[in-house]
């Protein structure tokens, strides 16, 4: 990385601030920093997304085992993937600190039941009528009623025949009535249709499970599946190594001193009493902590007409919440540029999205040079620091929602307007006002660090400041700000589809 200090052409540094603002920065920076530990602190117990990845890994397998020829099973199945399947569920439930989702017990269980253990399965299922709502109660009841075809009574629930209630009986025959209540899986709504097609219903089952075990639906599940595992499993194999030949061809080049030398660092003509304000200021205690206990209140009371849909719901929640933490800062910049007179060419963050397709296509070439970083950091991370916690909520939320409206706002929050705003702080403002006094090695380091800490995920931390380096370096050797939102949006991108694939 070239570039050290102040360029020619470069806009002078900002006026020293007055003492009432020096303090007020200060004050901010001190509750900036309580509320950051806290947070990381508080991202240690939030379950880590790659535990419910690896099981949705693991059920893309067994779907689409029987579709998948038999020289790749051992690639793209591994071995015995129900097994695997059932000893992983095991595994994080009983680790587990909390009782697990209702769907992911039913699952269990049926998979108990499927390997033969049917007094495990019964006291599963048992224990699940305690823990689920009564609307939930009469699939558990269905489940407990059937049989397998040699008449032996495979995990039946309750030991009191009595108790099976007659409207689990009649609604045996329709599944729409017994799944209405719960949230399953592919996986999960298959297993529970080859659950009750064992029983006395067999003759007489309908709705959804009538299609789920239709012999042509359930191949193009399976052959759907197995795209669906390409696309997790050989995709980003592909992509690893088409980012590591970009990324050597990139040192190469640099060794040889082939890359041109970077541009002129242009920014806002602040000072850092100035932009502590903006990020710890504006972003953090009144983005992140005023706003929600502001704004939270009138979006539950707002979106309530939503409750009927609770996906939508949240991510129109999100998307409030968002755009409520964006609103604060970006007026305290508008306000902090305003009287600046005339902005050099570009403007003082220097978007310039002309050429489009050089921004695009510096984007596209850095995050594939910056994935095999990300990953060599995230695999060290789980393997020998032994991280795994705190991933990010909106990721579960992701994975977790089937409603397509709710899935575009998703979208739009953390492809468009996450990138924009985000960018707009941390390399359009706080690396180009660093860099102007320190130089553009520090500039690019302290911005990653600011952006991973951010986010408040500490163990994600170090594979967010590799990728704030990546994009800290794009900014500076583009000269411009617009790549790097470009490349900000297409990570998070490709981990949005990543998390469709899995969710199927």
């Amino acid at each position: 990385m070239s570039v050290n200090g102040p360029h020619p052409g470069q806009q002078v540094p900002a006026k020293p601030s007055p003492g009432w603002k020096q303090l007020l920065a200060l004050l901010s920076l001190v509750l900036t920093g309580l509320l950051w530990f806290n947070g990381l602190l508080e991202s240690l117990q939030r379950p880590s997304v790659g535990n419910a990845l690896a099981l949705r890994q693991l059920e893309l397998q067994v779907l689409a085992e029987p579709a998948i020829p038999p020289a790749g099973r051992a690639l793209l199945g591994g071995q015995a993937p129900l097994k695997q399947l059932r000893d992983e569920l095991r595994h994080q439930i009983d680790q587990a600190q909390t009782p697990p989702p209702p769907s992911q017990a039913l699952e269990l269980a049926l998979l108990n039941a499927q390997a033969g253990q049917a007094e495990q399965a019964r006291q599963e299922l048992n224990a699940l009528q305690a823990q689920v709502t009564p609307e939930q109660r009469p699939l558990l009841e269905a489940l407990g009623a059937t049989h397998h075809p040699d008449g032996g009574n495979a995990g039946n629930l309750p030991s009191e025949p009595s108790r099976q209630s007659s409207e689990a009986s009649r609604a045996l025959g329709n599944s729409d009535q017994l799944t209405a209540s719960w949230t399953l899986s592919p996986l999960q709504q298959q297993l529970v249709c080859q659950r009750l097609s064992a029983g006395p219903a067999q003759a007489t089952l309908a709705g959804a499970c009538a299609s789920t075990l239709d012999p042509g639906a359930l191949a193009q599940r399976q052959h759907q599946a197995l795209l669906r595992l390409l696309g997790v499993s050989v995709a980003p194999v592909v992509l690893l190594l088409l980012g590591s030949a970009l990324l050597l061809r990139q040192l190469w080049k640099r060794w040889r001193r082939q890359l041109p030398a970077a541009p002129a660092l242009v920014g806002p003509p602040q000072n850092l009493v100035d932009v502590t304000l903006l990020v710890a200021g504006g972003f953090v205690v009144c983005g992140e902590l005023l706003t929600p206990l502001l704004l939270a209140p009138w979006l539950q009371s707002g979106l309530g007409v939503f409750s009927r849909h609770p996906a939508l719901q949240q991510a129109l929640t999100v998307l409030g919440m968002y755009g409520g933490l964006m609103s604060l800062p970006l007026v305290i910049l508008w306000a902090q540029l305003r009287h600046q007179g005339s902005p050099p060419q570009g403007g003082w963050l220097q978007w310039r999205w002309r050429p489009l397709a050089t921004a695009a296509r510096a984007g596209l070439l850095h995050v594939l040079m910056v994935l095999p970083l990300v990953t060599l950091v995230g695999w060290l991370m789980e393997h020998v620091v032994g991280g795994g916690s705190g991933s990010n909520p909106l990721l579960e939320l992701v994975l977790n929602t089937a409603n397509p409206l709710a899935l575009a706002l998703f979208a739009l929050t953390a492809i468009v307007l996450a990138p924009l705003f985000e960018e707009t702080l941390f390399r359009g403002v706080l690396l180009p006002v660093i860099g102007v006094r320190y130089g553009g090695f520090w500039a690019v380091v302290v911005s990653a660090l600011v952006f991973g800490i951010a986010h408040l995920s500490l163990g994600e931390l170090p594979a967010l400041v590799v990728l704030g380096l990546g994009l800290g370096w794009l900014r500076l050797q583009s000269g411009r700000l617009a790549p790097s939102v470009v490349m900000h949006g297409l990570w998070n991108g490709l981990t949005f589809v990543n998390l469709l694939l899995f969710a199927g």
